[in-house]
């Protein structure tokens, strides 16, 4: 344990953590760990899920959230602090290797009756809301698409009933493996994680005028302990922002 550090809690610190970010904080966390002694638990998932079971009563002291509303309502309550934007990402393609898809061809491939369209589950996580923000943006650039991708789109992940992976397989290197979907658009880092373990598939960017951007939101409890809090404000700093930037996220500001 660093001397200079203050001492840590017998208690691990609480985090709840969008999906996308397993990776990311799982390294952070257990780097964090060895320079400080303090333990850290972290609990996954889709951020609306993860802010309803926080507003049911569970017991989370931090709260990283993969876009700044849920975060948000969390502190309109009360108990929990103004969000604060600690990294960013962006959404992607992941293709199948059965399509040659080019980003100037995205919006005409997602439109292609025969090809299947993945997607997460809106309001129950921020990259279902990314999506349909998309279709938002394809409706200005052909009108008629917003209702066409909303009728077909299929949400893949992210709710509560949604199909989950075998151990030790990706969600959405998985579903793809599966032929669940010939597109899916999630986010950049999850669809560059998935080519690596599935090398066959393909990571297409967006064009500039569909591209949406996921501004990931932190907050903790307004009376969490004094570690759960130097936990949080360190997902700002240097250390912890070098695991992201590595592992495909965007700076904060």
């Amino acid at each position: 344990m660093n001397s200079t550090s203050p001492a840590a809690s017998a208690e691990p610190v609480r985090v709840y953590a969008a999906g996308s970010l397993r990776e990311a904080l799982t390294a952070i966390a257990r780097a964090h760990e060895a320079r400080t002694g303090q333990k850290v638990a972290l609990t996954f998932g889709a951020s609306g899920l993860l802010r309803e079971r926080i507003e049911g009563g569970e017991a989370a002291q931090v709260f990283a959230s993969a876009d700044t509303d849920h975060p948000q309502r969390l502190a309109r309550a009360g108990g929990w602090q103004a969000p604060v934007v600690f990294t960013r990402n962006q959404l992607c393609a992941l293709t199948s290797d059965r399509l040659a898809v080019t980003p100037e061809a995205v919006l005409a491939t997602l439109l292609d009756p025969k090809v299947r369209v993945g997607t997460s589950t809106p309001r129950a996580d921020p990259s279902g809301d990314y999506a349909w923000a998309l279709f938002r943006r394809a409706d200005g650039l052909r009108p008629g698409a917003y209702a066409l991708l909303d009728a077909k789109a299929l949400q893949l992940t992210g709710g509560p009933d949604s199909p989950q992976p075998p151990a030790g397989r990706s969600t959405y290197a998985w579903l793809m493996d599966e032929g669940r979907a010939d597109v899916f658009l999630t986010y950049c880092t999850n669809a560059v994680a998935a080519r690596q373990e599935v090398p066959r598939l393909r990571v297409v960017a967006l064009p500039a005028n569909l591209q949406v951007g996921a501004a990931y939101g932190l907050t903790w409890r307004t009376q969490a302990p004094p570690a759960a809090v130097r936990f949080a404000q360190s997902l700002r700093d240097a250390p912890a922002q070098d695991v992201l930037r590595s592992l495909g996220f965007g700076a904060p500001d």
